[in-house]
């Protein structure tokens, strides 16, 4: 995971922007021959999820949430947050939705007692994020 192509950073000036350079992305790695199961596209927690399975639709390829039992299907993309990330591998990676205050998460941060614990918060959020990115091959990191 050290020694594979650093992952694409991009931002946009909208939800409809993010979602229309997903969708192109995700049709282009199909194009070139990614399989829909070798797709990963997760986003910080379950109220983004909409925008995910948004970006995969206009894609037009078929799609099937992650849950807690992290089974991948063959011939459909996995959409789930990035907390079901830990321990899958893909060829391709979309880690979307990664705003300002979705992360870190905002609601995190509001319950921070002190620096420490706010340093705690960074840390954890960093991590996941690490974790997202590094379940592929090719990853392409989304955000406003």
């Amino acid at each position: 995971m050290f020694n594979g192509p650093a992952p694409a950073v991009r931002t946009f000036k909208s939800q409809q922007e993010e979602n229309d350079a997903v969708a192109a992305w995700l049709a282009d790695r199909s194009r070139e021959g990614v399989m829909p199961h070798e797709f990963g596209v997760f986003v910080r927690s379950d109220a983004e999820l909409d925008r995910a399975r948004a970006a995969v639709a206009k894609a037009g390829l078929p799609s099937k949430m992650l849950d807690e039992h992290v089974e991948t299907t063959s011939g459909h993309i996995s959409i789930g947050t990035m907390h079901l990330a830990k321990g899958l591998e893909f060829r391709a990676v979309v880690v979307m939705a990664c705003d300002d205050e979705i992360i870190p998460l905002q609601s995190r941060i509001e319950t921070v007692a002190d620096d420490t614990d706010l340093e705690e918060v960074y840390n954890t959020e960093r991590h996941l994020l690490y974790v997202a990115c590094t379940q592929q091959v090719v990853a392409e990191v989304t955000g406003q």
